[in-house]
């Protein structure tokens, strides 16, 4: 009998540990975005001063305790208003990532074409004649240098 109380036990114990992690990495995300969410906030109640706000230090429980006495609505309700600000921010976001993927892939495309076609291009002739290449590098070494001083000599 007492190994089916245990083992009960134990495991309402992984769903609170599994819980208060989860909580714990949502407030986290919610430190880490705070400044970023602010203006959608104070869209859904422009009356709360942007002080007001930030007084909370992206703590979110205070954050919905000060939503709810100012705006007279129970802690449930600014709570789920909270969460739909959330989801619309992290939908964005990933719209956001998806699009850029293309972008990614086709940046990376113009990448291994031009490292294929011009480096050839340029080694080439530094393989040719090296003592010249490291002239012309030296050179215009020099003149960023002058150039970066200003021509000034003490």
């Amino acid at each position: 009998m007492e190994s089916v109380n245990s083992s009960s036990s134990q495991s309402s114990n992984s769903v609170e540990t599994e819980e208060a992690i989860a909580e714990k990495s949502s407030e986290q995300w919610f430190n880490e975005q705070f400044d970023n969410l602010l203006p959608k906030i104070q869209e859904r109640w422009p009356d709360l001063a942007r002080q007001t706000l930030e007084a909370t230090k992206g703590s979110l429980d205070e954050l919905i305790n000060v939503i709810s006495l100012h705006s007279g609505n129970n802690d449930f309700g600014v709570k789920e208003q909270l969460e739909e600000i959330f989801h619309s921010a992290s939908d964005k976001t990933r719209d956001l990532a998806e699009s850029l993927e293309p972008l990614e892939k086709q940046l990376e495309d113009l990448l291994d074409e031009l490292n294929s076609t011009l480096r050839p291009r340029i080694e080439r002739p530094i393989r040719k004649r090296p003592l010249f290449a490291i002239g012309i590098a030296a050179g215009i070494g020099v003149l960023f240098g002058i150039l970066l001083s200003g021509g000034k000599r003490n």
